[in-house]
């Protein structure tokens, strides 16, 4: 929101710097991002004076320059040759002396320097309007008033308008400061804080006064629900044309650009009041009467913009005896709004259900000044005032004459509301106990009404326009703001209370997990839920029909809750190979969500990415390719940390991946993880492969709920190792070798492991080798060379037994 430090110095008449005020704004919540300079022209006119031509006489080196001589009020006169053919002694003209800056129409910026023109000196330049950014003719120069005083400024003439503009985030429930009016109130109850009191000048409405009663327009109001107060009104004889230069000034610094004195009028007064308005042509209002209702759903509108739109069956809108003329609140039909034509207008002011008009401006994807107010809820009972300040503003700028009564149509008031304020409950909140005068000016400086004091606490009425300040806290959280949140001390005691809870909360486990990761090289993503519901055609498992599509989506390609992280994945992947980020590894904390006919069902994921080489190109160390083991390595390691040691491993049976693995415990699956089928990745334009990981983390969390944790002393004897060469078929599994070991030897066997793998030169066909380890140890003593022959023996017997192997 941008509001002009001029506009609001004629609400209260503040001579701070505009730092000092952006600083105290931001301390009352109305947040400063930034102050921008304005310039009705650019530069200022700075360095530009008034001149009176002393002699004009032809340049004698060219026939269309001559060479005059212009006092400008200082003891010699200048020199200046000068082009244009209308230039003669006796005028006064404006005279851009030596070191001025002027700029292009496309802003450029050039310097008047001292220089020759055809062999003759030239000390200055006299301007025409297009060089001063005044307009846009350049037949010649521009010739002044001559009773101007010679040496007087060009800016103080051309009533140049500088200003700072604020540039304000507002947070979305300050409706009541969308406006200057509004940011003032604040800034007034501030200085009032600082024991600054000065007046608070609200626009004066009482040159309104109705001149004739000859265009009388009838106001019916059929969904009051919708539209809880209407006021309107007529004015006749007016002159569309542009707006006086104050009044485009005034638009101009805040971002808009004029139209026409009519709808520059209704914007001005929306942005000085915070009241949108709207103009109607009042001859093309057929019948003479104004209906503000719902239409049929499909009805067809078009709008100003030229598009035409489906109404639906809740828009509110604006109509005459025949035909809709607005989208209540949000947007203006192509056939009657104000045009160059246009004689006469019925002007519209009106409070309309926030709700409604969000729900309108969402659905035709409009978003104007007025439907942003209009949403946020704007003051119920600023209508008939700010349509009277619009009416006299109107009959300014454009003329004419107000030809009718205001007509207002409010059946139910609404009233203000009623706030039970305890001291006690605001030193709670606030951990400071502010003194309770100031907290009565505070509230009154808000326009807050204290009703009733007592010991405890205070009745208060708030206005209807702060429909942000509803409850206790509210009252609260406003006195805070204009207190000054740096006006509360801070306390060197440290309080900290100790929680009951469990170590398997949620949190706690995925802290576990997010550290272990992002130790081992993985970056964390947080990607959006939402996404586009074509994802669904690279997967069976993922139906169409278990998409839950949103109301009101932003595009098609965010119309849908995933149904999973894959993708969403595979789009960081890509967006980091397109930007030579080729290896990655990222992991995701997010949810699922699926419909089921009438019921809707979301669960926790987490999901691991990698792609790429292993470690960073380096001259001592040869790349390595991510591949599948190395994911898996990651994956067992994640789920020893959290005590899930033994599960089962299976084949995927899942059409996301070309290869891969489920590890589960009985019916529950845990993780799938595996390599991505290529033509998913071509989607994304990825060319390498990528290994991913999906856990089922609910499942997980339920494991690791019921795992309890045991221990046990570290064991003084040392380890055995003794290695194996096995000769096995090419259809042995080291799975089946592991398991035949564990269940030969339950005690003494404490590990087992595959450290090569040989197929090829000098091996029978259909065979290979696996190099096998075998880790020994017993808690309780040393193990003999005779324990250690006779387990191996055994080993070597269940092997050629079951295996078929071979010792090479």
């Amino acid at each position: 929101m941008k509001i002009s430090y001029n506009w609001l110095k004629q609400f209260i008449k503040i001579d701070w710097t505009p730092e000092q005020t952006s600083e105290l704004l931001t301390d009352l919540g109305l947040e400063v991002e930034g102050i921008e300079v304005y310039q009705s022209v650019k530069g200022g006119l700075e360095g530009v004076v008034v001149g009176e031509v002393l002699t004009c006489i032809q340049h004698p080196n060219a026939d269309k320059l001559k060479i005059t001589t212009v006092n400008i009020g200082e003891v010699e006169p200048l020199q200046i040759v000068c082009g244009a053919p209308n230039v003669a002694a006796g005028q006064k003209v404006p005279v851009a002396t030596i070191g001025t800056t002027l700029y292009t129409e496309a802003g450029e910026a050039w310097a008047i320097k001292k220089g020759k023109i055809r062999g003759e000196e030239s000390h200055g330049m006299i301007c025409a309007e297009d060089e001063l950014g005044l307009g846009k003719s350049h037949d010649g120069i521009m010739v002044l008033d001559d009773d101007l005083k010679v040496g007087t400024p060009a800016a103080a003439i051309f009533e140049v308008e500088n200003d700072q503009v604020f540039e304000i985030g507002l947070t979305p429930n300050r409706a009541d400061a969308m406006s200057h009016l509004g940011t003032a109130r604040d800034l007034k109850a501030g200085l009032v804080q600082k024991e600054i009191n000065l007046e608070f000048i609200t626009p004066s409405v009482s040159a309104f006064h109705v001149d004739t009663r000859t265009l009388r327009i009838d106001v019916d109001v059929k969904n009051k629900e919708l539209a809880p107060r209407y006021c309107g009104i007529t004015i006749s004889g007016i002159t569309v044309k542009p707006s006086p230069m104050w009044l485009q000034h005034r638009l101009k610094a805040i971002g808009l650009k004029p139209i026409n004195n009519i709808v520059d009028a209704t914007n001005y007064v929306l942005h000085d009041l915070g009241q949108p308005l709207h103009a109607f042509d009042g001859l093309k209002i057929a019948g003479n009467k104004v209906e503000v209702k719902t239409l049929p759903a499909g009805t067809k509108f078009t709008t100003l913009d030229g598009i035409e739109r489906i109404l639906h069956e809740d828009d509110l809108m604006i109509c005459d005896a025949e035909k809709p003329m607005c989208i209540a609140g949000v947007f203006g039909g192509i056939h009657s709004g104000v045009t160059e034509t246009t004689t006469s207008i019925f002007l519209e002011s009106a409070y309309f259900n926030p709700v409604s008009i969000r729900k309108s401006a969402k659905r035709h994807a409009l978003n104007t000044d007025a439907s942003f107010r209009f949403e946020r809820g704007i003051d119920p009972n600023i209508t008939e005032y700010a349509l009277k300040r619009a009416a006299i503003l109107i009959k300014e700028v454009a003329g004419g004459e107000i030809s009718s009564e205001i007509i207002d149509v409010y059946p139910n008031k609404i009233e203000d509301f009623q706030v039970r304020l305890s001291f006690e409950n605001a030193a709670k909140l606030i951990g400071e106990e502010i003194p309770k005068e100031i907290i009565k000016r505070i509230l009154t400086s808000l326009e807050i009404k204290v009703n009733n004091v007592t010991e405890t606490g205070l009745g208060l009425m708030v206005p209807a326009y702060r429909n942000d300040v509803t409850r206790e806290a509210d009252i609260i959280e406003e006195i805070l703001r204009v207190y000054g949140y740096n006006n509360i001390k801070t306390t060197e005691k440290l309080n900290a209370s100790i929680s009951n809870s469990s170590r398997f909360e949620d949190y706690k486990i995925q802290n576990i997990v997010g550290n272990l990761l992002a130790a081992q090289g993985f970056f964390e993503i947080l990607s959006n839920s939402l996404t586009t519901p074509n994802y669904t055609n690279f997967s069976e498992q993922l139906k169409e029909e278990h998409n839950i599509h949103i109301l009101n989506p932003l595009s098609g390609d965010l119309s849908v809750l995933r149904q999973s992280l894959l993708f969403s994945g595979l789009e960081a992947i890509s967006f980091n190979i397109n930007r030579k980020k080729a290896d990655v590894k990222l992991f995701e904390f997010g949810k699922t969500y699926h419909g089921y006919n009438d019921k809707r069902e979301e669960y926790k994921h987490l999901s691991v990415f990698i792609t790429g080489n292993r470690n960073a190109e380096n001259w001592n160390s040869a790349n390595r390719k991510s591949d599948f083991f190395y994911l898996k390595g990651y994956i067992t390691s994640i789920l020893e940390r959290l005590g899930i040691s033994r599960f089962n491993e299976t084949p995927i049976d899942n059409d996301l991946f070309s290869e891969g693995l489920s590890f589960g415990l009985g019916k529950m699956k845990l993780v799938d993880l595996g390599l991505i089928k290529k033509p998913i990745l071509k989607h994304f334009d990825i060319s390498q492969e990528v290994l991913f990981a999906n856990f089922n983390w609910d499942a997980i969390l339920d494991v690791v709920k019921r795992n309890s944790i045991s221990f046990k002393t570290i064991a003084k004897y040392p380890e055995v190792r003794r290695d194996f060469a096995l000769l096995v078929d090419d259809n042995v599994s080291f799975e089946s070798i592991y398991k035949i070991a564990k269940q030969s030897e339950k005690q003494l066997l404490k590990g087992v492991n595959l450290f090569d793998v040989y197929q090829g030169q000098n091996l029978p066909a259909g065979k290979k080798s696996y190099a096998v380890s075998f880790t020994l140890q017993d808690e309780n003593k040393t193990l003999t060379d005779k324990q250690i022959d006779k387990i191996m023996n055994s080993l070597q017997t269940q092997f050629e037994t079951q295996l078929g192997a071979e010792l090479r």
